[in-house]
């Protein structure tokens, strides 16, 4: 069955640039519209400038349990990507439908949406509750407010499927995530008086060399948890930058580095052996040529893993309306971490599309993924009395 009515409002959605940089609130504002239309009030959570929002609906009796389904409405950037066509305007070639988000993931929000007017029309014996995110793709930022609220308004949902693209298999499981910028200051001088000053490309490079120590060691030695295509914890440093000419000794040196973690690791440990190593090992070398030099740390993104048992109640459930009887766990994250670990509810991820074609250029969903998302939904709304 071609999922007509979610891809009309796939091509809506495509056409809303939400890039994480930017405003969401047209998105924000349309998805409000397209409910107010069924009789369904929505709560706006914003963000501190007011340019960006949270979408958090029930439907369905209030005073019964429910079940949330979830996404995040931001995007990732199209920059320095060549696109065969526009981005934020959706097309279709044979059975993929291209657009920036049809993946990741606003195919999922488009066949929610899709049935709505089911919803309305159905004698639900639970809520369904859409909690529509922004700035999921810079760390799950956005979704903290709205589980606040959740909390504040004491609703406690049974279950939270969150949309994300697995190719509609059942994740238990993704690592968690804790990233920090290094400042690395040094003490400029003449490069033809190298000696005496303290190059601080040199020693975030020390720094940036036992952090990758630390992940040999995790490779070797665990944790593991085979059921991630990489069993261990990953240390990874991405970015850096520093000094300003070839004969100056560069007096600042920046860099950033994240740890990916599994469930049975304290990231806060590992954080710690770095800090002790730059402590203990670089900054009194540095201190040597000058007290002014050292090294800083800043958090920039922190969010739990997912862990689920796949034995429980929930994924048995889901396994059931997949028809399909596997599971597994990725390598990307996602807010269904927050959302079991800050409210303690039982959180599976699931959706349309696939992870490999998410954040490249000409990223696309398939129809036979809208479908199969479009059967699992009609088959949750079914069987949701069962539950």
């Amino acid at each position: 069955m071609i999922e007509k009515e979610s891809i009309e409002l796939l091509k809506t959605l495509v056409g809303f640039d939400t890039t994480s940089y930017k405003s969401n609130l047209e998105l924000i504002k349309f998805v409000e519209s397209y409910l107010s239309d069924f009789g369904i009030k929505s709560k706006l959570i914003y963000d501190d400038t007011k340019k960006k929002a949270n979408l958090y609906s029930i439907i369905g009796p209030k005073d019964v349990e429910g079940i949330i389904l979830s996404g995040h409405t931001d995007v990732v950037s199209v920059e320095d990507q060549i696109w065969d066509n526009d981005p934020f305007k959706l097309i279709q070639n044979r059975d993929k439908l291209y657009g920036r988000g049809s993946a990741d993931m606003k195919g999922f929000l488009a066949l929610v949406l899709s049935r709505v007017p089911k919803m309305t029309k159905s004698n639900l014996s639970k809520s369904i509750h859409l909690a529509f995110s922004y700035d999921e793709e810079i760390g799950c930022l956005g979704v903290h407010r709205m589980l606040d609220q959740i909390n504040i308004d004491s609703i406690n949902p049974i279950f939270c499927i969150v949309g994300e693209p697995t190719n509609m298999e059942v994740v238990v499981g993704h690592k968690g995530k804790s990233a920090h910028k290094v400042d690395v200051r040094g003490l400029g001088y003449h490069s033809g008086l190298a000696p005496l000053g303290v190059n601080a490309i040199d020693y975030a490079s020390k720094l940036i060399l036992f952090i990758n120590k630390l992940m040999n060691e995790k490779s070797i030695n665990g944790p593991f948890d085979y059921d991630y295509e990489i069993p261990y914890t990953t240390l990874h440093s991405g970015i850096i930058s520093g000094g300003t000419a070839l004969n100056i000794v560069p007096d600042l040196c920046q860099f950033e580095f994240e740890i990916r973690y599994l469930d049975k690791e304290n990231p806060e440990e590992l954080l710690n052996k770095i800090i002790t190593y730059a402590q203990e090992n670089i900054i009194p070398e540095m201190h040597k040529k000058s007290k002014n030099t050292g090294i800083y740390f800043k958090e920039k993104i922190s969010y739990p893993g997912l862990s689920i048992e796949h034995e429980t109640k929930l994924v048995k459930y889901i396994k059931k309306l997949l028809e399909n009887e596997k599971h597994k766990k990725v390598v990307f994250g996602s807010e269904a971490g927050l959302f079991k670990n800050k409210l303690n509810i039982p959180t599976v991820v699931c959706g349309p599309g696939s992870i490999d074609q998410a954040h490249k250029a000409n990223e696309y969903i398939t129809f036979d993924q809208l479908e199969k998302g479009g059967r699992f939904l009609d088959a949750l709304l079914l069987s949701l009395g069962d539950y």
